[in-house]
């Protein structure tokens, strides 16, 4: 998971900083980083943007993904377009590995409806994942994208099996249910209890 510890202009803006980070963690939970960053500056963006563009994300927009120098106001819109087109990107063949480091084999084949061994033969590429288990997979990434703002690891992995007031005491494991989509009622609540974790940064 992303650890920020310091930050450059225009990443000392709440507003960008805000932005920034969410973008990061759902890419990061997404796997599209080939490598972690303590910093927000403008080599963290480069890098997500070029994760992006390897997966095929973001073309509408491409000629926005460059790096001059931003207004606060033009990179803190950017980088919300760049939020929305990762929301709307499921990448099975990157999120499986990155998933699966963070929640293990066994939560993760729970959490999604499916056997170990369809996992397994989804993660070496020997089968393609259908779209209802893609759908929930990337569904988890975001969810864990989340996570990874306040939580370590293990924090997110224990974070499933917690019950919750706002789940009616469930935990979100059992608020997903079997067989889930993400449009369903339950890992919608699951998902909003998860963005509430995720605050605005103080000014």
């Amino acid at each position: 998971m992303l650890q920020i510890q310091s930050h450059k202009e225009p990443f000392n803006d709440p507003e960008v900083a805000y932005s920034a980070i969410r973008a990061l963690t759902r890419a990061d939970a997404m796997g599209l980083l080939s490598q972690p960053f303590t910093r927000l500056d403008d080599s963290a963006i480069r890098e997500l943007w070029a994760g992006m563009a390897e997966a095929g994300i973001g073309q509408a927009f491409r000629d926005e993904l460059t790096w001059p120098a931003y207004e606060p106001g033009r990179l803190s819109s950017v980088l919300e377009k760049t939020i929305e087109a990762l929301e709307q990107s499921p990448v099975p063949n990157r999120e499986w590995r990155a998933i699966r480091d963070v929640l293990g084999l066994n939560l993760l084949t729970s959490l999604l409806s499916v056997s170990q061994p369809s996992a397994r033969r989804y993660l070496s590429g020997v089968r393609r994942t259908p779209d209802a288990v893609a759908a929930r997979l990337h569904f988890l990434a975001l969810l864990v994208g989340d996570l990874g703002g306040t939580y370590n690891d293990i924090g997110v992995r224990r974070w499933f099996d917690r019950p919750r007031s706002r789940l009616d005491g469930d935990t979100p494991t059992q608020a997903l249910g079997a067989n889930w989509s993400p449009e369903d009622d339950g890992p919608q609540r699951v998902r909003s209890l998860a963005r509430a974790l995720v605050t605005f940064p103080a000014t």
